[in-house]
């Protein structure tokens, strides 16, 4: 199990550098950095349209990018299509969990591994997967648009698994989910940074985000604004101003 100091010392397994993407005419994230080391999870938190989606959404090369450099495990990908980047060991969940919803769970799931063919190894991943997500194995057979929500989202994790990343890309996981789900969701993981894997999440709910992360950047209008521990910036004036509700006077006054 990684440990905190280990995990500091550890060199970068997702390196960026002055990252920039545009829509268009439209420059949606500005040049930005960032780091992320195994067994580490790190948040991006900001207002909606900042660019943390897009951010995520181009480092598994679903969206290209017009500057800087994306560096995994050392090497340069971001001229790598998507599914070079999947295979390497960065995988995405992206907003609103993506899953087949005609397909059956099952279907979905054997939909991660299509990268692999060591079918040993994705018959053991199955196992995992099952033994940290058990409700997704007993909706194996069931149509996946059929599941709630939280299922829907441990079915998208589970097949994000399946690819066996090293890295994992997490978009807004809580988004519409009842505290219940949201808190097995984050137990979730929890056992998967414990397990080494690099977490890099996007979350709306800043107070949460913040107090499960080592680490985490604050976004504004495409930049990085703020970066610091997750306890560090829970405890700044300005963020708990800006995204956790908080007056800014009051907390001055406290």
């Amino acid at each position: 199990m990684p440990t905190e100091n280990s995990v500091s010392n550890q060199s970068p397994i997702l390196e960026v550098r002055g990252l920039k993407v545009a829509y268009g005419g439209i420059q949606a994230v500005k040049g930005i950095d960032l780091t992320l080391r195994k067994g580490e999870l790190v948040s991006l938190i900001g207002a909606n349209g900042a660019g943390k989606t897009t951010t995520l959404n181009t480092l598994a090369g679903v969206v290209p990018h017009n500057g800087g450099d994306i560096l995994y495990a050392g090497q340069e990908i971001g001229k790598l299509p998507s599914h070079l980047r999947l295979r390497k060991g960065l995988a995405l969940v992206p907003e609103g969990r993506g899953i087949f919803t005609r397909l059956t769970v099952a279907e979905n799931l054997q939909t991660g591994a299509y990268t692999r063919r060591d079918t040993d190894g994705i018959a053991a991943d199955m196992e995992k997967v099952f033994a940290l997500l058990p409700r997704v194995k007993e909706r194996l057979n069931q149509v996946a648009g059929t599941l709630s929500g939280g299922e829907q989202q441990m079915v998208a994790i589970g097949r994000a698994l399946l690819s066996r990343p090293q890295v994992l890309l997490l978009d807004e996981p809580s988004m519409g989910l009842a505290p219940l789900v949201v808190e097995k969701i984050f137990e979730v993981i929890h056992s998967i940074t414990r397990e080494g894997m690099g977490v890099l999440l996007v979350e709306q709910n800043a107070n949460l985000a913040l107090e499960v992360s080592e680490r985490a950047y604050v976004m504004e209008g495409g930049r990085v604004t703020l970066e610091g521990t997750g306890k560090a910036l829970l405890d700044d004036p300005k963020v708990r101003s800006a995204y956790l509700g908080e007056d800014i006077e009051e907390l001055a006054a406290a």
